[in-house]
């Protein structure tokens, strides 16, 4: 099977986007809490898939979030938080949020493969990107589409689309350091389809179902959906792991990137002078 092809246009993306945002781990009080009010922001008050009054502080949280890692996108020049996720990790003892909502429409003989190794299982949760940064007018309908409220330049607001897609890429990372490359999500329509753009495939393991809006379970193993993608697609999610390494991993065991872990995604329009080279190397052909 050939490998995943990029448009040229969306390698300058990646390029673009790490001079306007900054992919980071939610670690301290003050990132989680700016987590958790994009969340309010996108569940309870946009969207209303959550009671407002449930969360008076408007920081929008449940209980999987103690058995989870985040991930925060930052605007660099307004310093506003611009999208979130969060890697929800089980155990033998612990469940993932897709078990309680979709259990009916999950596919029960693929799943019952990963009930011996739930150690090896995660969810990638709770992607949610602010109103303001979303890139293309008329998509409000969709937690991924354009306000107006802030002015932008034409060049950096192109890169709005990929605040959900660094995200998803933070969330792989993550489970790859953590040892746990079984990952789920549940997805609307339209993310598998921006997914298989930039050369991410993911796998359909269930019928479609209400939940907010229709949805559907999703599947990717680590390993075959990011490392056998496009060159540039993989170069991103090694910087990123790279940077996450750092303080994911112990010292004594941290893997060698191929990439020098002193760089983060905010630091790729400053790296070595063959990137850019690279990226122009790619085929104008794309997954339709």
């Amino acid at each position: 099977m050939s490998k995943p092809q990029v448009k040229p246009e969306i390698s300058s993306l990646f390029m673009d986007f790490a001079q306007f945002f900054e992919l980071s781990l939610a670690l301290t009080d003050e990132q989680k809490a700016d987590v958790y009010r994009v969340r309010y922001s996108v569940y309870c008050e946009e969207f209303g898939y959550e009671d407002p009054e449930a969360f008076l502080d408007d920081m929008e949280t449940d209980t999987f979030d103690d058995q989870s890692i985040h991930c925060l996108v930052t605007h660099k020049s307004t310093g506003l938080p611009a999208g979130c996720v969060r890697l929800v990790t089980v155990e033998d003892s612990t469940r993932m949020p897709m078990e309680d909502h979709c259990d009916g429409s999950l596919d029960a003989d693929f799943f019952s493969h990963f009930e011996s190794r739930r150690g090896s299982m995660a969810e990638i949760s709770r992607l949610a990107v602010d109103g303001q940064f979303r890139r293309r007018r008329g998509e409000k309908a969709t937690r991924f589409g354009d306000t107006e409220s802030l002015h932008f330049a034409a060049r950096e607001k192109r890169t709005f689309s990929l605040i959900a897609v660094s995200l998803f890429l933070a969330a792989a990372a993550a489970a790859d350091l953590m040892r746990r490359k079984d990952c789920f999500a549940i997805m609307e329509p339209f993310l598998p389809t921006i997914l298989r753009r930039i050369g991410v495939t993911v796998e359909r393991v269930g019928e479609d179902f209400e939940y907010k809006g229709v949805r559907a379970p999703y599947y990717l193993n680590i390993d075959e959906a990011i490392r056998s993608g496009p060159a540039e697609l993989r170069l991103c999610y090694d910087v990123v792991r790279s940077q996450f390494a750092e303080i994911l991993l112990p010292e004594g065991v941290r893997k060698v990137s191929k990439l020098r872990p002193a760089f983060g995604l905010n630091g790729l329009d400053s790296m070595r002078p063959g990137l850019p080279q690279l990226l122009k190397t790619m085929s104008p052909e794309s997954q339709q």
